[in-house]
C-alpha cells in the first residue's frame, strides 16, 4: 500500500513542485542524490573510488516530450563520458531510453543512443540501459539486442517482479548480455507482476542462481542482506570466481554494506544519480523503503 502511494505521488505535479522547490528537502534529497551538476557527480564518484567501489553515473531524467530536450540529454552524457575518461574515475554510465525520446520517436531514441554507445565504446567504457516501467520492457530489450550486436558495449536491468523475466533472463544470457537483476521499483498491474513481496524475492533468488553460474559479468542488484547472504553462499559452494559479477547497490542506502564487501574483495559499484529532475527518482527510493520515506518527511517538514 504505501509504495502503491508513493509511486502515485511521484505523479502529482503539486506535490512535485513543493519538493522540488522546499529548501530542506531538497537538502535531504543530497543524501541519494550526488547533486545537480556533473561535477557534484564526479566528485562523489572519486570518493566512492577511494573506498574501492566503482560507479554507475546517472543524469537524472525520464519521459522527455521534446526532442530538442532528448537530444541534450545525448550531448550530457557525452559529455560525462568524456569527463571520466579524462579523470580517470572508474565509472560507467546508466540511462534511461525515454530520457533519449522513445516517447517521441523510436528512431530519435535510436540515434541518440547510438551516439553514446559509440564514445563509450572509444573509451572502452560499457552502458547500461535502464529498465523502466512494464510498458516500455519489450521495446527496451528489443532496442538493446540490436545494438549490443553492432556495438557490444552495452547491457539492460531486468526485473525479478514481472511474470516475463524468467525468458528474458534465458534470450539475454544467450546473448551474452549483462544484465543488472533488480526486484522492481514501478507500480505495475498485477496482470504481469507478481503483488506479493515474498513472490518477488523467490523469483529475484531463481534469477540469481541463473545469472551467476550462465549469464556475463551479471550485477547482483540489492540491499537485502539475506539475499547477499545467499548469493556470497552460492557462489562459494558452486566456485564461481568473485571477479565473474558484481553486487551494486544506490547511492546513500546502506553505506556500511558497500564497504564490507569491498573489504571482502567482492567487486562492488554504487549507482550515483545526478541532476535537476531527482524527485521521481527520489520518491521511488521512499516506495521502496520505509526508513527512506521518515528520513526524508521529517527533515523536509522540520526546515
Amino acid at each position: 500500500m504505501l509504495k502503491d502511494t508513493m509511486l502515485y505521488l511521484a505523479k502529482q505535479e503539486a506535490i512535485r513542485d513543493f519538493f522540488t522547490r522546499n529548501p530542506a528537502a531538497r537538502r535531504m534529497a543530497r543524501r541519494f542524490v550526488a547533486g545537480e551538476t556533473l561535477d557534484e557527480a564526479i566528485e562523489a564518484a572519486r570518493a566512492l573510488n577511494e573506498r574501492y567501489i566503482s560507479v554507475s553515473l546517472d543524469h537524472l531524467g525520464e519521459n522527455v516530450t521534446d526532442a530538442a530536450e532528448a537530444e541534450a540529454t545525448a550531448r550530457d552524457y557525452l559529455a560525462a563520458l568524456d569527463c571520466l575518461h579524462a579523470q580517470g574515475v572508474e565509472a560507467n554510465i546508466s540511462i534511461k531510453l525515454t530520457a533519449l525520446g522513445l516517447d517521441i520517436d523510436p528512431m530519435l531514441c535510436r540515434a541518440n543512443l547510438a551516439r553514446v554507445l559509440a564514445r563509450a565504446r572509444d573509451y572502452r567504457t560499457f552502458v547500461r540501459v535502464d529498465m523502466e516501467g512494464s510498458a516500455y520492457t519489450q521495446r527496451t530489450l528489443d532496442l538493446v539486442m540490436e545494438t549490443h550486436a553492432e556495438y557490444g558495449n552495452v547491457g539492460t536491468v531486468l526485473q525479478s517482479c514481472l511474470y516475463r523475466t524468467p525468458e528474458d533472463v534465458a534470450r539475454l544470457v544467450e546473448r551474452r548480455i549483462r544484465v543488472r537483476l533488480v526486484k522492481g521499483a514501478y507500480l505495475e498491474p498485477v496482470s504481469v507482476a507478481y503483488p506479493r513481496k515474498s513472490d518477488v524475492d523467490a523469483k529475484y533468488v531463481e534469477l540469481m542462481y541463473t545469472l551467476l553460474e550462465h549469464g556475463t559479468y551479471p550485477a547482483i542488484a540489492t540491499h537485502d542482506e539475506r539475499l547477499l547472504e545467499e548469493a556470497r553462499r552460492f557462489t562459494a559452494e558452486r566456485g564461481i570466481a568473485r571477479a565473474r559479477f558484481e553486487f551494486q547497490m544506490l547511492y546513500g542506502i546502506r553505506r556500511d554494506l558497500q564497504e564490507q564487501l569491498a573489504r571482502e574483495g567482492y567487486n562492488v559499484r554504487v549507482y550515483v544519480p545526478y541532476g535537476t529532475q531527482w524527485y521521481p527518482y527520489l520518491t521511488r527510493r521512499m516506495a521502496e523503503r520505509p526508513a527512506n520515506l521518515m528520513f526524508v518527511v521529517s527533515n523536509t517538514f522540520r526546515g
